[in-house]
């Protein structure tokens, strides 16, 4: 693997950096210092809102880069620089139809936090890991006082057959995307972690060639299609995986520090 040119790092978070506990290894502040002494810019992107992925990096929370929102909405050392809003009649018509869709729940993503309209005890233990800032409202629909960036689906017999199958002929208007084993991420269209890495490759004068990724799920093949170095995780979804330029370790056993070690010792 040449690491040698690497300037841009950008990692997926669940699946990926975190482990399946969702926790983050403390070693990778130390990692993350070493990458700076290397001038080596290091981004967490990710389907999580700002604020659950910003709980995550507390100790560097301002002077990191976050893609939230799966490239809804980006923040450089806590101010925007990016935000990609879904029209808010399609996004009555997705909420709408989802109300439909059996055993699926909804999530609806603004600026200001998320908003739920079902209170099943289980669900919100599951979904506030993702979503650690919400309100629970009486009707999504009833205040659009906010920004909202995506709809997230969540269905836990599975969201490749019980989720995506019902939103399929919403794909001519927003982006229709599998953001994990359990979810469907519903965004304006062109709105993906690639395209949001693309727009800061630009800013920063950075190529592909330069540009190392992690991912493990769906979600990141855009992200993929965008660095010159793309790592899957073992635990990665096969269709990942065919693309992918190296497999590492698993998010169990700490695959992504595996890569960014054999980066920080390089001379």
């Amino acid at each position: 693997m040449e690491l040698s040119k690497i300037k841009l790092i950008v990692s997926d978070m669940d699946g990926t950096l975190l482990n399946s506990k969702h926790e983050l290894d403390p070693s990778f502040f130390e990692i993350y210092e070493k990458l700076r002494t290397k001038n080596i810019q290091f981004i967490a992107a990710s389907g999580r809102q700002y604020f659950s992925i910003a709980d995550k990096f507390k100790p560097i929370l301002n002077e990191l880069t976050i893609i939230a929102e799966n490239g809804s909405f980006v923040k450089k050392n806590g101010t925007e620089i990016l935000v990609k809003a879904i029209n808010i009649s399609l996004l009555q018509n997705v909420i709408e139809h989802a109300r439909k869709t059996p055993d699926t729940y909804i999530v609806l993503c603004g600026k200001n936090g998320a908003y739920i309209e079902q209170d099943s005890e289980q669900f919100v233990n599951y979904f506030k890991e993702f979503y650690n800032k919400y309100s629970l409202v009486h009707d999504l629909l009833s205040d659009p006082n906010d920004h909202y960036f995506k709809i997230a689906l969540y269905n836990p017999n599975g969201a490749e057959k019980h989720i995506y199958p019902y939103f399929e002929d919403f794909k001519e208007v927003l982006q229709v995307k599998i953001s994990g084993e359990y979810w469907v991420d519903i965004m304006q269209l062109q709105v993906n972690k690639g395209n949001a890495i693309e727009f800061i490759q630009k800013q920063n004068h950075i190529t592909k060639d330069e540009t190392l990724v992690f991912g493990d799920y769906l979600n990141d093949l855009e992200m993929f299609e965008q660095a010159g170095t793309a790592v899957a995780m073992q635990n990665a979804h096969p269709e990942l995986k065919k693309i992918a330029s190296y497999i590492t370790d698993s998010n169990d056993h700490n695959g992504v520090f595996t890569v960014l070690k054999k980066l920080v010792d390089l001379e």
